[in-house]
């Protein structure tokens, strides 16, 4: 009964917000910290993921970011991440969506507009929801496509799969990092914006595979709530959002999006 009710609210929804976490991407084959107790080849995630260990050894950062790398680009998008770019392209319902600007800072090159019919928060980095076809996609964390220069703040996506260790820039010669927002750092202003000003439009809040823990995306849901607009929740096992969750659907979002999208 759930999985109708969630669908029927789905389906009469003109502006869905969906927040999607690591459980998403398990679900293609790439493993999260958690999976790893916290640690990568022995290294706890402070010295790979934060600002201080790549100030301290920038060159084990890199190897740990070009493994993530080489296992994103072999992972494929799940039926989960299909069943949203549907949604989008006109699966349930079609909206006329206004053009977007270019390419911008933050990398999104979006702004999203209040009558899109779904906006998709991940936290995830590995582009599988554009790969999917999704493309009002905001990236809270940032993408692990793409390199920032520590000097000029140059972002550039032209690198292969495995970035040479201690890449430099081609205009002023600086380190480059991965351009993801580490623990510890904020997210970028814009994307903050873009990332309010959905959840505040929106009419109905999908919640998959995230254990809302992380902050500021886990405060989403509850905005959401609090302006009366139904949350949905997906995932493996409750979280924090069951409680203000309209209906709680427990189990894969390959194989439970499908059914209510």
């Amino acid at each position: 009964m759930s999985l109708k009710k969630a669908k029927a609210l789905i389906a009469h929804s003109e502006r869905l917000c969906v927040l999607t976490g690591a459980g998403i991407s398990a679900e293609s084959g790439l493993k999260t910290f958690r999976d790893a107790g916290g640690l990568w080849e022995d290294h706890p995630v402070e010295k790979v993921a934060t600002p201080e260990g790549f100030q301290e050894d920038p060159e084990l950062v890199w190897r740990f970011y070009n493994a993530r790398r080489k296992a994103a680009d072999i992972a494929t998008p799940n039926a989960a991440h299909l069943a949203l770019a549907r949604l989008e392209s006109g699966g349930v319902r079609k909206h006329k969506m206004k053009p977007k600007s270019g390419a911008n800072g933050n990398g999104n090159g979006l702004h999203p507009e209040a009558e899109a019919p779904i906006t998709i928060l991940t936290q995830n980095i590995d582009g599988l929801h554009q790969q999917a076809g999704s493309q009002n996609v905001i990236e809270l964390h940032g993408s692990i496509w793409k390199v920032r220069c520590t000097g000029c703040g140059l972002i550039t996506t032209d690198y292969p799969i495995e970035v040479p260790i201690l890449p430099r820039c081609e205009e002023c010669e600086a380190l480059l990092r991965p351009h993801v927002v580490w623990f510890g750092e904020a997210l970028e202003e814009e994307v903050l914006a873009a990332a309010e000003e959905a959840v505040m439009a929106c009419d109905a809040f999908l919640v998959v595979g995230t254990s809302a823990l992380v902050q500021p995306a886990a405060s989403y849901p509850f905005i959401a709530a609090r302006r009366k607009v139904p949350v949905i929740e997906v995932n493996m096992e409750h979280t924090t959002v069951s409680p203000i969750a309209q209906f709680t659907l427990l189990g894969k979002a390959g194989e439970i999006l499908p059914k209510i999208i």
